[in-house]
């Protein structure tokens, strides 16, 4: 169990969809103090290899929004319900392959073998199917 599992806790407890807190409040919901680096804005974002904390407001259906480190406090928005007791889903552990500005944005074609080379042609005969940088020397040459 993390030792940041108290937050979750907390979290799924929560009947509201805004839950605004300061930086002491989590504290005391932890029963620890937060690390240093939750004085930089990047620490309190909502990606999943962030930090063990940021699962496990995700992990409640949480994310973070109007965070003021120099107030410390912020706000976790509910994003969706979580199921509990046996209909709990299994949380999502990795990371979809396209992330940041790109996710959402790329599309695999059904039946599609990712892990498969897609340029079965030598590169010495050129970049898909291209001439290489030595036939098109050759072929000025001769012009």
């Amino acid at each position: 169990m993390s030792k940041y599992a108290p937050l979750k806790e907390f979290l799924v407890a929560q009947n509201a969809d805004r839950v605004p807190m300061s930086f002491d409040e989590i504290e005391s919901v932890l029963s620890l103090p937060l690390p240093a680096s939750k004085r930089y804005p990047a620490w309190w974002s909502n990606n999943p290899s962030n930090n063990p904390m940021t699962r496990e407001w995700l992990e409640a259906g949480f994310e973070t929004e109007s965070v003021n480190v120099g107030t410390g406090k912020l706000v976790f928005r509910r994003v969706r319900k979580m199921p509990t007791g046996d209909a709990a889903p299994a949380v999502r552990t990795h990371r979809h392959p396209g992330f940041g500005f790109m996710k959402g944005l790329i599309a695999i074609e059904a039946g599609f073998d990712v892990t498969k080379p897609f340029d079965d042609e030598p590169w010495d005969r050129g970049y898909l199917g291209g001439e290489t940088q030595a036939q098109h020397g050759k072929h000025m040459m001769r012009k």
